[in-house]
C-alpha cells in the first residue's frame, strides 16, 4: 500500500524544506512548480500558447520563458494568472497524472509538494490520503522572500497577496506545520507528521533522523 499526501504552504512558509525532509525519510517527492517548469519549456505547446496570450516581451532570446517579466504582468492582474493557471494547470495535472502512479508502485509515501491551496477537488483529482500544510505568519514570510529570495519587497507582497488566504490553506489541512523556528525545530515537527502520515496508512515507515 502507498500514501499520497500533498504537502502545501504560501510562498516563504518552508514547505520545499519540509518536502527535502520527508524525502530524506523515504518519501518519494514530486514538485509540482518543476513539474511546471517542465510544460513550458522551449518547443512545448504550453509555451506557445503563453506566448499567443502574453506576447513576444515574456519570452528571451533564447526562445526560453522570461519567468520574471511573465510575473511581473500576472501577480499584478488576477485576469491574467487566471489565464495563465488555465494554459499550464491542464498540462500539469496531465504529467502528475502518469507520475504518481509510478512512484506509488515503488514508495510506500509519495509527497506532492503543491504551492496551491488543496480542497476537495484536489483530493479527488490526485487521489491524496491526507494534506499537510506548512504555515508562518505573513510578516515573516515577507522577510524571507526578501532577505533570502532577493525579491523586491513589492514584489514579494504582490505574491502574497495573490495567493488564497492562510485560514483556508490552514482549515484544507489534515496536519499544520508552524514554521516559525530553528531548523531543529522543524526538523522535530517533520518528525511528527511522518508518525502522522504512517498512522494513516498503518505503515511500518522507518522514523530514521533526516541525513542533512
Amino acid at each position: 500500500m502507498s500514501l499520497r499526501i500533498a504537502c502545501t504552504g504560501g510562498i516563504g512558509s518552508g514547505k520545499s524544506t519540509v518536502a527535502r525532509l520527508l524525502a530524506d525519510r523515504g518519501a518519494a517527492v514530486v514538485d509540482a512548480d518543476a513539474v511546471a517548469r517542465q510544460v513550458v519549456e522551449p518547443g512545448a505547446p504550453a509555451l506557445g500558447e503563453i506566448v499567443r496570450r502574453f506576447g513576444e516581451a515574456i519570452v528571451r532570446r533564447d526562445g526560453s520563458l522570461d519567468r520574471a517579466a511573465l510575473a511581473a504582468v500576472v501577480f499584478a492582474d488576477p485576469l491574467a494568472r487566471g489565464d495563465l493557471e488555465s494554459i499550464v494547470h491542464p498540462r500539469v495535472h496531465e504529467v502528475l497524472a502518469r507520475l504518481l502512479p509510478e512512484l506509488a508502485a515503488t514508495h510506500p509515501v509519495v509527497v506532492l509538494e503543491l504551492p496551491l491551496l488543496v480542497d476537495a477537488a484536489a483530493r479527488r483529482l490526485h487521489h491524496l490520503d491526507g494534506v499537510l500544510a506548512v504555515d508562518c505568519p505573513e510578516d515573516l514570510a515577507l522577510e524571507r522572500l526578501v532577505s533570502r529570495r532577493g525579491l523586491a519587497e513589492s514584489d514579494a507582497r504582490a505574491r502574497l497577496a495573490a495567493q488564497p488566504a492562510r485560514a483556508e490553506r490552514i482549515a484544507n489541512a489534515d496536519f499544520v506545520i508552524l514554521n516559525v523556528g530553528s531548523f531543529e525545530e522543524l526538523a522535530e515537527m517533520v518528525g511528527r507528521a511522518w508518525s502522522w502520515i504512517a498512522s494513516l496508512g498503518e505503515l511500518a515507515l522507518s522514523p530514521s533522523s533526516p541525513t542533512r
